[in-house]
């Protein structure tokens, strides 16, 4: 039989803190080397509500890191707010 359903996501969950079904964000936890592992959060107040992994291919590709402009010397001395006004 074909594979019906690709992944569900959920977009309401049940709260017990607010006692009611709540929209919830979803928050990445950890990039594995087999998957990425996501948190549900309460929208509301921010409880968490469960946890979902997903393997495979729909695993996005790792963001490389931004690198950071190297500072140079500092151009001559620093001056107050004083030496601004004249």
């Amino acid at each position: 039989m074909p594979e019906q359903f690709g992944a569900f996501q959920a977009s309401e969950l049940y709260c017990p803190k607010c006692r009611s079904a709540q929209p919830v964000r979803e928050r990445l936890l950890l990039v594995l080397p087999t998957g990425e592992l996501y948190e549900y959060l309460c929208s509301r107040c921010a409880t968490s509500l469960g946890k979902r992994e997903i393997t495979g291919q729909r695993v996005s590709a790792p963001r490389p890191a931004r690198s950071r402009p190297v500072a140079g010397p500092a151009k001559g001395p620093a001056k107050g707010p004083r030496g601004l006004l004249r």
